[in-house]
């Protein structure tokens, strides 16, 4: 919500100032939990695992020729450190932060990056994301979308449907 709210002011705050905001949020919403436990949250949010499918299933795309790059709103020192604890930035061969860009997804502008970069058509790139706004996103700039629903979530943005629905990552190797 931080991030659409900015955007559409036009009043871009970078992800860790955001994510710092939501959590202070949180802390006020809720009285009766230790303020003194901030430092630690975010610290447990720079370190956070992927999940156990996630390096077999990006090994097997990468030796099938596909690029594997992350597109993301967080900061390139946010994603630098989440790729650092999750083990896989030997399997990457790019990262793309919005930052450089002062929006967030889901403005066109941010799914751009991807095919600007890579001189390749929307369609002919696949976004895999559990955020189903993200999925909505990507697919009204024209994406082929794979919403990883893990938590057998609920159909939600109906007119920007995914072209695959899987419940986890492990789904993109019958795909690929």
């Amino acid at each position: 919500e931080y991030t659409w709210v900015t955007s559409l002011m036009g009043q871009y705050r970078d992800f860790q100032a955001l994510t710092e905001d939501a959590l202070d949020f949180c802390f006020g919403r809720f009285p009766g939990v230790d303020k003194a436990l901030r430092g630690d949250l975010l610290d447990a949010y720079r370190k956070l695992d992927c999940f156990p499918e996630v390096p077999a299933v990006l090994y097997a795309l990468r030796e099938s020729g596909a690029k594997i790059a992350i597109l993301s709103n967080g900061t390139p020192r946010m994603l630098d450190e989440a790729v650092e604890a999750a083990g896989i930035g030997h399997l990457l061969d790019d990262i793309f932060s919005v930052d450089a860009l002062k929006i967030y997804k889901t403005a066109p502008a941010a799914y751009a990056l991807v095919t600007s970069t890579y001189r390749l058509a929307a369609p002919d790139i696949a976004l895999q994301s559990s955020n189903r706004w993200d999925i909505a996103g990507a697919k009204a700039f024209g994406f082929t979308c794979h919403w990883i629903n893990r938590s057998n979530a609920p159909e939600e943005y109906a007119a920007f449907a995914p072209d695959k629905v899987l419940a986890s990552l492990d789904g993109l190797l019958g795909s690929a």
